[in-house]
């Protein structure tokens, strides 16, 4: 495969770095002189053979711990070793960036850029996605306002409306208001677009093919005798497709230090499946010998439904894993407030290492052995890093490195790079899911509940247990789950720090999506429509002669 060349000293034109690849100039659709999509063609004759590295962490701080500048920052180091490498990352959504999380390209010398128009409009992507959305949703309400054949009862309809943005305020509305010319009123709501199956739909779809086949079978609602009402019954897959035509190409832009990286979907991984399109990671596997990933939030979450869910149906794997830990993270699940972690404090960290430790038992269960990355943050304390390096050799026997790729760019991740590939040497074997989609649905809660959060029970409210009744009826009790859980604990109450013990999971409802293919059972109080903080980050972004300052 074709080497990737030395640095630049600025960025590159994006032609040049498709050609680092060697993505013929027939497959670029150019976005301005920083951005282009890749069509499909480009990975016909060039079958995935590279390696992939994904990377995840322990349970995160509201904040993040730098996994994505993690991941872009071992790519870097990568490409600094001479090895032929694409990184491969979703999509911000507006809503953390305009709220308390910031924005999702990296940063310091490790991020990917434009990063202004990454983490704000970027190629359209979101916009498409929610579009093709409210489309289904705009039908939807028109076939009810009509009458039509399919008699939809408007008290069982599942779909809602979706916006990107963090909106508290829609999480429940009414709708059809003002008269009998104005629609049929009913109870409705919106999603964060992230959120939206469509997204789950765009991520996980192989071609256009498998994408429309998906449209097809999503659940929108019930008719008066119980039936089920879909995409397909209400004539919009081939709509909703023209809408996602160019969405469900990847899109190329590069790391500060130029190093390719396709960027494409963006689900969240406390409510869907937390990871990019199968199409960018295949085909980035297809252009390089060494493709790196990362999954939403902790292990728990985004990494769990990266094997059980997007490898197991797309056919990947993984040949190492990072787990991404930080001091601040290990402190805070040792008790320590915000406000205390700059101060040394070995003891509390020790205290916290057993949310490290469940994180590496929970790689283990998929057969795989990680190398542990100590994201190192200014201020850091060297006797805190040595406590966690020796943790890690001692006790847990896994690699360890520290990284520095966000003050040092890619120099600073060559340590990690180094164990990574001693790491992927070892021929590794197939992962093992933690479960048999054909396995009942309360088996397959459990099975993730308790092997990735250490739950000892799985409690059920009414409503999951109808929903548990409806899915077998309906015969989706065969697809995978994708739990709904806060992602700042290993339980589902958000409080609840470090590795808790003896507690059981509550499952209020069980969504159905049926096109992305899981099912969603609703742990705790999350929510698919967040809400801003006090202070949101909205309120520091400003536009200062020509350019954006302060977005994060």
């Amino acid at each position: 495969m074709n080497k990737n060349p030395d640095p630049p000293s600025s960025p590159r034109p994006i032609g040049e770095i498709a050609d680092s690849l060697g993505i013929s100039r027939e497959h670029i659709v150019f976005y301005g002189d920083t951005k282009a999509k890749i069509r499909l063609e480009a990975l016909e004759n060039r079958p995935p053979q590279g390696k992939l590295i994904l990377v995840s962490a322990i349970t995160p701080t509201p904040a993040g711990e730098g996994k994505t500048t993690t991941t872009v920052g071992l790519g870097q180091a990568f490409r600094q070793l001479g090895e032929s490498v694409c990184i491969a990352l979703r999509e911000p959504s507006l809503g953390p960036c305009m709220g308390i999380k910031g924005g999702a390209t990296g940063g310091g010398g490790s991020q990917v850029i434009p990063s202004d128009e990454i983490n704000l409009h970027f190629t359209g992507d979101f916009h498409a996605v929610a579009s093709a959305h409210n489309l289904l949703a705009a039908l939807l309400d028109n076939r009810i306002y009509h009458g039509d054949e399919c008699e939809i009862d408007p008290r069982r309809i599942t779909w809602k409306r979706v916006i990107d943005m963090n909106d508290r305020a829609l999480r429940n509305i009414i709708i059809g208001l003002g008269g009998v010319l104005q629609g049929i009123p009913r109870e409705s709501g919106f999603d964060i677009t992230a959120a939206s199956e469509i997204m789950a739909i765009l991520c996980l779809a192989q071609n256009y093919e498998d994408l429309q086949a998906r449209l097809d079978k999503i659940l929108l609602a019930f008719t008066y005798g119980g039936k089920p009402v879909t995409a397909r019954d209400l004539n919009a897959t081939g709509a909703m497709t023209a809408l996602l035509k160019d969405a469900l190409l990847p899109n190329l832009v590069q790391t500060n230090e130029g190093v390719p990286v396709l960027i494409h979907g963006g689900p969240f991984a406390n409510i869907a499946h937390g990871c990019n399109s199968v199409i960018a990671t295949q085909m980035a596997l297809g252009l390089a010998d060494w493709a790196i990933t990362e999954a939403g939030f902790g292990f728990d979450l985004g990494a769990e439904k990266f094997y059980d869910i997007k490898c197991k149906s797309a056919g990947l794997d993984t040949a190492a894993v990072v787990l991404v830990a930080t001091c601040r993270a290990l402190k805070t699940h040792g008790g320590i407030k915000p406000a205390d972690l700059p101060a040394l404090n070995v003891a509390a960290l020790v205290r916290g290492l057993g949310n490290l430790d469940k994180h590496v038992e929970n790689i283990s269960r998929f057969g795989e052995k990680p190398v542990v990355c100590l994201n190192r943050f200014t201020g850091d304390h060297g006797e805190e890093i040595e406590a966690v390096r020796k943790h890690c050799s001692e006790k847990l026997q896994v690699g360890f490195a520290v990284s520095n790729v966000f003050e040092e760019g890619g120099t600073g991740g060559i340590d990690l790079a180094r164990e990574v590939m001693r790491r992927s040497e070892k021929t590794p074997k197939p992962f093992i899911p933690l479960y048999d989609w054909n396995e009942d649905v309360k088996t397959k809660i459990y099975k993730v509940a308790h092997a990735m959060y250490g739950a000892q029970d799985i409690q059920y409210t009414k409503t999951a247990e109808r929903d548990l009744n409806s899915i077998l009826e309906l015969g989706y009790d065969k697809l995978p789950v994708c739990i709904a859980k806060t992602p700042t604990s290993l339980t589902d109450d958000p409080k609840q720090i470090g590795r808790p013990l003896n507690f059981s999971v509550t499952v209020r409802e069980i969504l159905i999506a049926a096109g992305a293919g899981f099912l969603i059972p609703i742990t705790g109080d999350i929510m698919r429509m967040p809400g801003l903080p006090r202070l949101p980050a909205a309120e520091n972004i400003r536009f200062v002669n020509g350019k954006i300052e302060g977005l994060k």
